[in-house]
Formats: structure tokens, sequence, C-alpha cells
């Protein structure tokens, strides 16, 4: 089995996509929802929100939760 950190995902241009990554790799890892919420110092509400794809999520919050399940982000013009 592959694990969800040794993939590149690729373009994710939804919050439903990122949310399913997020998902998969919390899950993956073995942490529940109130464990990355402690970790990323965010609310249960926020992990929650932000795994089910919710549109109007914080930018800075988000990216800390990717930095604490071990993902880099990166930001590439269109081809």
């Amino acid at each position: 089995m592959v694990s969800c950190l040794e993939l590149p995902y690729g373009n994710i241009q939804t919050t439903e996509k990122l949310g399913g990554l997020v998902r998969a790799c919390r899950k993956e890892q073995q942490v529940m929802q109130a464990e990355l919420a402690a970790l990323s110092s965010v609310s249960m509400r926020f992990i929650s929100d932000l795994e089910n794809g919710k549109q109007a999520i914080e930018l800075g919050k988000t990216l800390h939760v990717l930095q604490c399940l071990g993902l880099d982000t990166a930001v590439t013009p269109h081809n």
C-alpha cells in the first residue's frame, strides 16, 4: 500500500478534494479529529469543516493543519 505522504496529489482545485486529502492523511496516520485539532491549535469544528470541503475556511489555519499532517503546499502557474 502506498502512503498518502508519498504521492504528489497534482492539482487540487476544489475545497472538497482538499478536504478529502486531509481526511485520508489523518486516517492513514491513525489520528482522530480531536487529536489533529489539538496538535494544530484549531477547533474540532474547523477540522470537520475542512474535511467536509467548506469553502469559507481560514487559509492560515488550513496551511498549518497541512503542515501538522506532514504535507507541503505549492502554487504553480497554469500551463
